[in-house]
């Protein structure tokens, strides 16, 4: 049964209503047809695939409709400039740069602080290199020293080793990207010490330091840091708006502010440049505004997921859970795609990552008759 036969399965039940003969006449003649729809087509799933699933609330759209624009490419629209300097600010850091994705962010600050023939060391798990199409490579023309870490977390001593020497043969190691909170590590955060200590390493070997904040907030939140402790230690930082902060489209890229000019510039390059785009920095600044403190409920709901998994015989364990993804690690006869087509079946969307394991992940959208539902589904397989 495709997507596009139960979207229309749905616009047929707004159609008839909720007359039962009507839906049975329905469903028969779906089955005559051959396209018989499985039941979850007849409700909405519960979507823990991701926390880019969100869709903006009411509030959202309206402080989006509401929203003065300009051309941005011209640094005239006004909601962009406002996004820009609320988020540096509360970083603490200079300047600040309005790009559509978070991949967007990443990459032109890979690109603003190296040269193409330099090294980039990152862990091994890193977005920047697992997910990024192999963007280092392709829009900076760097190398990447992947370092095995814990569940994405790299420590100093790793870094300090991982410095190439003055030597013709080998790449100058320029910049360090670290993850925080990781996204293959379930959730993970660093301890800020450890940030430290990659800094000390950094300037004494004249690196660059860069953060890939996806879930930046969901660290934030967990660990009661302040935000303008980052922008101390950081050269840059990516700021995605629309994972858990449950912006449609949006991150920022924040540094000082010779950083930020240069790497205008370098969005412009990879066709980033956007004119009228106030309404979607609106929807990131809304976010700011009302869904940063909330981000504690996602992680007491994974927490719950977590409890629930722990239960089943068919999962062998669960990472750490301190934010708001949760990884199990699946045993049995049964592999991770299997355990999430069950649950689909059910009405719940969860992401097989591995044959062995399983992630979801809780976002603004996930209700708490959701998490009741999710719960007893869990239960029951």
């Amino acid at each position: 049964m495709s997507v596009c036969k139960g979207t229309i399965f749905q616009v047929i039940r707004q159609i008839i209503g909720q007359n039962p003969k009507s839906m049975l006449f329905t469903l028969i003649l779906y089955n005559i047809q051959g396209f018989m729809p499985p039941f979850f087509y007849l409700r909405d799933m519960i979507d823990f695939r991701s926390d880019t699933v969100t869709k903006p609330s009411k509030a959202m759209l309206e402080h989006m409709r509401l929203a003065p624009v300009g051309d941005d490419v011209f640094m005239e629209d006004p909601s962009i400039n406002t996004l820009e300097k609320f988020i540096s600010e509360k970083f603490g850091m200079e300047a600040g740069l309005f790009c559509p994705s978070g991949t967007m962010t990443n990459q032109v600050a890979i690109k603003t602080h190296t040269q193409a023939g330099d090294e980039v060391i990152c862990e091994e798990l890193s977005h920047v290199y697992q997910y990024e199409g192999g963007g280092i490579a392709f829009n900076a023309g760097c190398s990447v020293k992947l370092l095995q870490g814990d569940r994405g977390r790299i420590n100093a001593a790793q870094v300090k080793a991982a410095i190439n020497p003055e030597d013709v043969h080998k790449p100058i190691s320029r910049l360090i990207s670290l993850e925080n909170t990781t996204n293959r590590g379930g959730g993970a955060c660093y301890d800020f010490n450890e940030f430290k200590a990659i800094k000390e390493i950094a300037i004494a070997s004249q690196l660059m330091l860069h953060l890939d904040g996806a879930r930046l907030f969901n660290a934030i939140i967990h660990k009661k840091e302040d935000p303008k402790d980052y922008g101390k230690v950081f050269d840059s930082i990516s700021i995605c708006l629309s994972k858990g902060l449950g912006a449609p489209v949006g991150s920022v890229l924040i540094g000082n502010a010779a950083f930020i000019k240069k790497a205008r510039r370098w969005r412009k390059v990879l066709g980033g440049g956007m004119r009228q785009a106030g309404s979607l920095a609106a929807a990131c600044m809304y976010a700011l505004e009302n869904n940063v403190e909330r981000l504690s409920i996602d992680h007491a709901n994974a927490l719950l997921i977590r409890d629930a998994l722990l239960k089943k015989d068919f999962v062998a364990s669960v990472l750490e859970v301190e934010t708001n993804i949760v990884i199990a690690n699946i045993k049995g006869s049964k592999t991770a795609h299997e355990i999430a087509q069950a649950l689909k079946d059910r009405g719940v969307l969860a992401m097989p990552m591995s044959p062995t394991q399983l992630r979801f992940v809780t976002h603004l959208d996930i209700t708490d008759a959701n998490m009741n539902e999710t719960i007893e589904i869990i239960k029951k397989l």
